[in-house]
């Protein structure tokens, strides 16, 4: 590997610290997208039956505050009821939609880094490819035709353009995973927060 580092020449440089952010963030997203930390299990089907026994106490709604991104939604249907309990069905669903389109921002985190790196890499290894290149012609002329410095200077091309496109491909590949994993969270959510909407406006009446 270090033998192809320095045969590909400065310009790979980039294209490493390139690669070594994208796998941070394709690490951090596979942790933080898992269901149980977005939707933990039941947590819909225990909040209503809380909330059946009783009028939601501040300790209940903090608890929700930090049950993944879903819990913060719930908690502000609860916590706008308990600031106005005369709050109207509209009131309650303004509340949650807001909450909601924090938690799905907090989802999409990092994911625009991700689809810049993506389309990054390549222009990176086009890069190392024009710096090979000028290498090349550099080194071919009429008074200075070393076979060493063609070989380098084609080596510098080749490679950056080989790596750049590693880079890139994972990268998009798993932009579109996220994204795809991003949506189905938010559906679920938006469901699950309607769900919750219409209990709550149905235990005032």
């Amino acid at each position: 590997m270090l033998t192809i580092i320095q045969a590909a020449g400065w310009p790979i440089w980039p294209l490493i610290l390139c690669s070594i952010v994208a796998l941070a963030l394709i690490l951090e997203r596979s942790f933080q997208l898992q269901n149980k930390r977005v939707m933990p299990h039941q947590i819909l089907a225990q909040t209503i039956e809380a909330t059946q026994r009783g009028v939601a106490t501040e300790a209940m709604i903090q608890k929700l505050d930090k049950a993944g991104a879903m819990g913060p939604v719930l908690a502000s249907g609860l916590r706008c009821l308990q600031v106005n309990p005369k709050a109207s069905a509209q009131d309650l669903q303004a509340e949650m939609q807001m909450a909601g389109r924090l938690a799905a921002q907090q989802l999409e985190r990092y994911l625009p880094a991700l689809a810049t790196l993506a389309s990054a890499a390549p222009l990176l290894g086009l890069l190392g490819t024009v710096v090979g290149m000028i290498d090349i012609f550099g080194a071919h002329t009429a008074a200075n035709n070393q076979p060493a410095l063609l070989a380098h200077g084609i080596s510098v091309a080749l490679y950056n353009t080989a790596f750049g496109l590693v880079v890139a491909i994972p990268c998009l590949v798993f932009w579109r995973y996220f994204r795809a994993v991003v949506d189905r969270h938010v559906l679920a959510m938006e469901v699950a927060a309607e769900s919750f909407a219409r209990h709550l406006a149905r235990m005032r009446t």
